[in-house]
């Protein structure tokens, strides 16, 4: 597919929902995300962020407001290939017989040819390294490769935009790391969802503090979560590694 031309990723414009007869979920939000930006997404539980994400994919209605993909108004109900989203709990996205038929179930989805299907996937098994996990049923693998397995479902649909909801969930440290390179070195413009704030330190060069659907901070992560005040205000901890360390006294 080609490369939009527009050099913003993601325009979110006056955006309003609620579920009937409960408190509104978002009000009346704005964010604008540039071409390749990675961007955290922070706050507390119940604070709108997988509500948000429902909406950028077009996914739920929204009350009022609109939301634009590289220049293109998001219609609720339809396909947009351009953004990807890997879920929180891998077993909701993975259901074929084996990796490499997962893998393979987005592409040819979108009619690809069968060779253009296999080079997909064989591209993905490179970038995500899980191409000894081809042949084996999802059911029979461990957290970690779940998730690359899922991410590596998202990428063979060559999205612009991926988002990530809580992706270090369940991780131990090998793949806590492995996850973070494989960001790091990735392309596409990033919405990252997670509680895990020491990561979103570390992968984002941008984070929004969401609570009750509303947009409470954006800016430097570094800036918004040394912000004790803030943060605890909104239901978070600063994370450690801002905490000041006293200097150790020399004899």
């Amino acid at each position: 597919m080609a490369r939009s031309k527009s050099s913003t990723a993601l325009e979110v414009s006056g955006l309003s929902f609620s579920y009937p007869d409960r408190l509104p979920l978002i009000i009346e939000m704005n964010i604008s995300v540039e071409v390749g930006e990675r961007v955290g997404i922070i706050g507390p539980n119940g604070a709108g962020k997988t509500t948000l994400f429902m909406l950028i994919c077009g996914v739920l209605k929204p009350a009022s407001g609109s939301v634009h993909l590289f220049g293109t108004q998001v219609k609720p109900g339809k396909f947009y290939p351009e953004v990807g989203m890997v879920f929180q709990n891998p077993d909701d996205q993975l259901f074929c017989p084996s990796v490499k038929d997962d893998v393979a179930f987005a592409p040819q989805n979108l009619g690809l040819s069968k060779k253009e299907v296999e080079e997909r996937v064989q591209r993905v098994f490179d970038i995500t390294m899980i191409r000894e996990l081809a042949d084996i049923p999802p059911h029979h693998l461990s957290s970690g490769e779940k998730r690359m397995v899922s991410i590596a479902g998202i990428m063979a649909m060559c999205p612009e935009l991926v988002i990530y909801d809580e992706p270090t969930s369940n991780l131990d440290i090998r793949y806590r790391r492995r996850l973070i390179n494989f960001l790091l070195n990735a392309r596409e413009t990033m919405l990252i969802a997670s509680h895990d704030l020491e990561f979103i330190l570390e992968v984002c060069s941008r984070v929004i503090l969401l609570d009750r659907g509303e947009v409470v901070a954006d800016g430097d992560p570094k800036d918004v979560m040394s912000n004790v005040e803030v943060m605890e205000k909104h239901g978070l901890e600063r994370p450690h590694s801002l905490l000041p360390h006293a200097k150790p006294h020399h004899s």
